[in-house]
């Protein structure tokens, strides 16, 4: 590993952990994505890491995530972070899927937005069960119902599955959303993919049937 670059250590290091990860679960790894969240990170990492294989990064913020869909326009960006309404039509034009929809009137603003850019945009319902949404939002159970009707009727919007950020005191809560998922891939009569763990958790996810993982820091090194 002399010769590899930092990040490509790194790199190999998550992608032996997620095999490890996938072997103890009897998966292929071939079945979890890592995304790289690129989020305060220079495009000097973000153009490495595409050298190294990757053509997807994960965004939190709209402008940022913008500034570097415009400077790279043959990379994919997708929005992580929560979106506001009045900052909608900036997400649509720069991401090619929005993770964190969460509530029916941003379903709403998007289907009329997108239908008047012209433009599909796939996207994954950010869930929360632990009553965490002051924090980072999400939709609570509860109300998830309406939120997924409210997708049926966007054929603009079309959904991807689940993502959601489990507050790490809650042991049991990549089982739970596995649980959901399953509820709703029934219920829907589709495949729904589950974005759940990060660098700390991520084994813990992909054995609950992650099939993706958002790595930031732990891929990309501390944030400048």
């Amino acid at each position: 590993m002399q010769d590899m670059s930092d990040l490509a250590q790194r790199i190999a290091g998550l992608r032996a952990r997620i095999s490890a990860a996938c072997e103890r679960a009897g998966r292929e790894p071939s079945t979890v994505e890592l995304l790289p969240v690129s989020k305060r990170q220079p495009l000097a990492l973000v153009d490495e890491a595409a050298a190294l294989g990757f053509s997807t990064f994960g965004e939190n913020y709209v402008q940022e995530g913008a500034a570097k869909a415009e400077a790279r326009p043959d990379l994919r960006f997708v929005l992580i972070g929560p979106l506001q309404r009045n900052k909608a039509k900036a997400a649509l034009q720069a991401f090619q899927e929005i993770q964190s929809v969460d509530r029916v009137e941003l379903v709403e603003r998007l289907g009329r937005l997108a239908e008047e850019l012209d433009l599909m945009r796939g996207v994954w319902v950010q869930v929360d069960l632990w009553g965490e949404a002051t924090k980072e939002g999400g939709c609570a159970e509860a109300d998830l119902p309406a939120l997924l009707d409210a997708l049926r009727d966007q054929p603009r919007l079309p959904l991807r599955g689940f993502m959601a950020i489990p507050p790490p005191e809650q042991p049991g809560a990549f089982a739970e959303l596995a649980r959901l998922r399953e509820r709703w891939r029934d219920a829907q009569g589709q495949p729904l993919r589950l974005s759940m763990g990060m660098s700390g958790d991520l084994e813990a996810a992909i054995a609950a049937g992650a099939d993706q993982v958002r790595v930031g820091t732990a891929l990309f090194g501390a944030r400048s």
